[in-house]
């Protein structure tokens, strides 16, 4: 067995290993305690999808909140989670369009973000702005820009916010972060990341009609009020670049600022290349559905596999993850293994419900008390950024053009294995790669600490976007 193929094999029974010791379990609420009702915040839910109704069922069983309004540009929506909420027997929140009628009210001391990816950025400036805390979702931003304005405003007005990454909020796994940062794993090199799963196609392109109940300028805001070419109104855009960041924006930045916290990097590192492409059906959608990031940071490398067709599990027991790979051993999810793949234990640790951190350090003022301060959700998310602007750079490619371009890499790690690994997947799909060719993005050398490309005015040109009036993110000078 090659080096490679034995490293292969044992991620592989790693994971499964992992998966079948730790345990789910919800996280521990910290804040269950009985409160006043003089200690209680009033808070306001932006965006009443999936992940908003989520917000509000966590938020529902937290006696220190009051949920005054739910606010979406869907009325409908918003007036069905209200409804949800009184159903909990909680106060009914006022249903509401348009933001900006929260942000007026000064009860209102915090907002939860679960809107589209473009309004994250926007709707948590103009938050902090009007004297709210926020909590904002994940991706926190559409760009870097935009992402590292809602640091500054944070920063300027001594506002709490919180990024929706929760695995921070995790005691087991902040307990196997620490002991890679304690050295006990050794030299960590490589981080891999893997999200695997299937997504149909969304239909189209045609000519549809916006909902009636949506207020279609309030729903495009920072966004081009463009036609609409998919069949389902929302959540798909996801899947456009206008709106959405693709799979790596909706459920990658989760491990990758997993694979970013175990390493101990910070900013945008020295190089990114991605390779991939929408695979096995057309339809209206822009953004990849099978797709491959290799972040290097000067020594340490983060490899980014995402995929949306059909695929057996990284293993037979585990989808998604992540491994650390030490010169003393290997963490998968939360377990340590030796280097021949022995289990040696399970961490363990207390968790912290996210929603009641964030409470927390509203009380207390410190940031320093957020698992997931602002700071680290827009650097992971710009991770993101940076992986679909290679890939958007790129041009159609064979395999074989694209393993002579990994091989040119400082740090490739195991990249040509990933990639063939990507190309059997790809076949085992029926994708004929002579005819549907693989992008190779754009090999984007970095100013990392600049938050900027070096020499790469093309790529540069996506550090931000052309903004609607007047829904346009302000640009705050950097403390």
């Amino acid at each position: 067995m090659s080096k490679l193929s034995r490293r292969r094999f044992l991620e592989e029974s790693l994971l499964a290993a992992a998966a079948a010791a730790s345990s789910p379990g919800a996280l521990v609420a910290a804040a269950q305690q009985s409160v006043s009702a003089n200690d209680k915040i009033t808070v306001a839910i932006i965006g009443c999808g999936i992940r908003g109704k989520q917000h509000a069922s966590e938020l529902a069983r937290l006696p220190a909140c009051e949920i005054a309004y739910v606010c979406d540009p869907d009325r409908d929506r918003a007036a069905e989670l209200a409804a949800d909420i009184a159903a909990k027997n909680r106060p009914q929140p006022k249903a509401v369009q348009d933001l900006r009628l929260i942000l007026e009210d000064k009860s209102v001391a915090a907002v939860f973000i679960a809107t589209p990816n473009h309004w994250h950025a926007l709707a948590a400036i103009w938050s902090m702005q009007a004297g709210k805390d926020v909590y904002v979702e994940k991706p926190v931003s559409h760009n870097i820009h935009e992402g590292r304005q809602i640091v500054e405003v944070a920063r300027k007005l001594g506002r709490i916010c919180q990024g929706g990454t929760q695995n921070r909020s995790n005691g087991a796994l902040a307990a196997a972060i620490h002991y890679i940062h304690d050295g006990k794993l050794g030299v960590v090199k490589l981080a891999r990341s893997i999200v695997y799963g299937r997504r149909e196609s969304i239909g189209g392109p045609g000519q549809f009609q916006v909902p009636t109940s949506v207020d279609y300028n309030l729903f495009a805001g920072p966004a081009p009020m463009s036609p609409l070419t998919r069949p389902k109104f929302h959540y798909d855009w996801h899947w456009f670049w206008s709106m959405g960041n693709g799979e790596l924006g909706n459920n990658n930045i989760h491990s990758l600022d997993i694979c970013r916290w175990g390493l101990g990097v910070t900013g945008l590192g020295r190089s990114v290349i991605s390779y991939g492409g929408r695979f096995g059906y057309s339809d209206a959608a822009e953004t990849p559905n099978t797709q491959v990031v290799i972040y290097d940071f000067d020594g340490k490398t983060i490899m980014s596999e995402t995929r949306g067709l059909k695929s057996g599990p990284f293993n037979p027991q585990y989808k998604n993850g992540w491994i650390f790979r030490g010169t003393e051993g290997i963490i998968a999810d939360t377990s340590l293994f030796d280097l021949e793949g022995k289990l040696v234990r399970t961490f363990e640790g207390e968790s912290e419900n996210h929603f009641a951190n964030f409470f927390k350090a509203m009380r207390s003022r410190k940031a320093s008390e957020l698992n997931a301060d602002i700071l680290e959700g827009h650097q992971s998310t710009a991770l993101c950024h940076i992986g679909n602007i290679s890939w958007r750079l790129g041009h159609p490619s064979s395999p074989r053009e694209i393993q002579e371009q990994l091989t040119t890499l400082k740090d490739p790690g195991d990249a040509v294995e990933t990639l063939e690994r990507t190309r059997k997947h790809l076949a085992e799909n029926d994708v004929d790669l002579d005819k549907s060719k693989l992008t190779l993005g754009a090999l984007l050398r970095l100013e990392a600490n600049k938050e900027k490309f070096l020499d790469n005015s093309a790529a540069d040109a996506f550090l931000t976007r052309e903004y609607r009036k007047p829904f346009v993110v302000p640009l705050a000078k950097r403390v």
